[in-house]
């Protein structure tokens, strides 16, 4: 159960106010059928997801996790100060 808190908390907060949520809310806007569009983004970020998670388990057989968490991070950093700067 920690394991799924310590995902969801990280996961829920760095996608508040992303990209993915601001196309969410104009289709929301523009579109009568909410249920469509819940559903259809729903099923767009689960399969996004679901890339992610083999994509992960295949660097896994290919790389130790040691390099993952190491670049996972340095992609972090790298792409906080391009955003503090303005730059993406």
């Amino acid at each position: 159960m920690k394991l799924f808190l310590t995902i969801f908390l990280t996961i829920f907060l760095a996608e508040i106010g992303d990209k993915t949520q601001l196309a969410t809310l104009m289709f929301s806007a523009k579109n009568e059928n909410r249920m469509l569009v819940f559903v259809a983004v729903a099923t767009a970020l689960v399969m996004a997801t679901a890339i992610s998670v083999i994509a992960g388990k295949f660097l896994e057989t290919l790389i130790p996790l040691r390099y993952i968490r190491l670049a996972g991070g340095f992609l972090f950093i790298i792409l906080g100060v391009l955003m503090l700067t303005g730059k993406f």
